[in-house]
Parts: structure tokens; C-alpha cells; sequence
């Protein structure tokens, strides 16, 4: 039986649906981008009836498959998902089921969930959203983002900038790639950074990465 297309919910500007998209074409699923937009309009915005249906917390991404009935959201139980139910092959995954192999993998996962993420984008947050100039938190932000940013770079160290997880591109690449990206829009430089620079070059090179920005942005709202 064919697979039915799934449904990533997302809009044209966030990084975290990006990396659900990623993760759909390296797994060559057929899939459909439904777009939001911020706010509560009742019908197309995150924070509106409609989206509350499909995610209580309002914010994308949400997965939706026809397939199984399965409804998540947060980026990474939506990637986690995918990975259960539809890499059979552990392409993705972490390089062995050893358990220091297993352990890695969800450490850089969730480094990037609980840290680099939420740093960044608070970073994006004062220095272009915040209503009110606040030079304290944008540098504290600023800060602990070049922190993150350090962290990453002695990791890249190990593989020559090819892969977070030596030995093979994972789901870890996909989480970090759309975040990463944004470092031009943080303000973030990345002169000290040769490992980043080399790895995310490489990343936009990936033909599942460049299917991802072209079905995520082009898609019609």
C-alpha cells in the first residue's frame, strides 16, 4: 500500500520545521507543507483555533500522518517520530545501538533543544523583535549563543567538520543545520568558527537540505 502524504505544519521563517522537512526527504516520504502565519487569526494563525486543534502550545512545526493517526509537535518528538516509525534502516540514528553511541546522539540532540536553539533565538529576539532596546540581554544572549557556538566547533573538530556524530550526517545535522544557518541574522560571526563554516557549507550541499528550504518556503499559505 502507498504511503499517503504526510502533513508538515510550519511557516515560511522558523528554523524548526525545516528540520522535520530534512528529515522527510532524506527519508524520501511524500509530504505536504501546510503554512501558518503568526498571531490568532481564527483559521490560519498558530495561536488560532484552527492550529489549537493540532497543537494546544501553538507553534510549529506539527507533523500530522494519515498512515498511522499520529499527531506530534515539538521539533524533536516530531524527528524522534520519523526515526521510530519510518527508518528502518537507522540511516538517521545514532551510529551504533551501543549505548555510549545512543547516549551521544541524544546529548547533541538535546544540546541543540535546551541550548543552542532557545540561545540563539532569543539572540534574534532582542536584537530585532523586542520592543524596546535591552543592550543587557541581547549581550548576555550574544554571549551564551558564542558559547554554544564554541562548544559546537570542539565537537566538528572530531570528524574534520564533516558531521557532528563522527562517522556519518544524522538527524543531529538536521536539528542543528537550520539554526546554525541563522548565524548572519544572530549577528553571530563565524571567523573562529573554520569547523562550522566548513560543515554547514557542506550541509547546504545536501540535496534533501536544499528540497527542504524550497518546499518550506515556496509553499503557498
Amino acid at each position: 500500500m502507498a504511503t499517503q502524504p504526510l502533513v508538515l505544519h510550519a511557516h515560511a521563517t522558523g528554523p524548526n520545521p525545516i528540520k522535520i522537512a530534512i528529515a522527510l526527504e532524506a527519508l524520501k516520504l511524500p509530504y505536504r507543507v501546510q503554512q501558518w502565519e503568526f498571531g490568532d487569526n481564527p483559521e490560519r494563525g498558530v495561536k488560532g483555533a484552527a492550529f489549537l486543534k493540532i497543537n494546544e502550545n501553538g507553534r510549529v512545526p506539527a507533523l500530522e500522518d494519515p498512515n498511522t493517526g499520529v499527531v506530534s509537535w515539538e521539533s524533536g518528538a516530531c524527528m524522534n517520530y520519523l526515526r521510530r516509525v519510518y527508518d528502518k534502516q537507522q540511516s538517521l540514528g545514532p551510529l551504533s545501538q551501543k549505548e555510549q553511541d545512543v547516549v551521544d546522539f541524544e546529548k547533541w540532540e538535546y544540546f541543540l533543544l535546551t541550548t543552542l536553539g532557545p540561545m540563539t533565538g532569543q539572540t534574534n529576539w532582542f536584537r530585532h523583535y523586542h520592543s524596546t532596546k535591552n543592550d543587557d540581554a541581547l549581550a548576555r544572549y550574544e554571549a551564551q549563543t558564542y558559547r554554544c557556538f564554541d562548544v559546537l566547533e570542539g565537537q566538528l573538530k572530531k570528524s574534520g567538520g564533516a558531521s557532528i556524530l563522527p562517522g556519518k550526517v544524522t538527524a543531529v545535522d538536521y536539528h542543528f543545520e537550520p539554526w546554525v544557518r541563522q548565524y548572519s541574522f544572530a549577528g553571530i560571526s563565524l571567523d573562529k568558527y573554520p569547523g562550522i563554516a566548513k560543515w554547514l557549507n557542506e550541509m547546504k550541499a545536501r540535496e534533501e537540505v536544499k528540497q527542504a528550504y524550497v518546499k518550506v518556503k515556496g509553499a503557498a499559505p
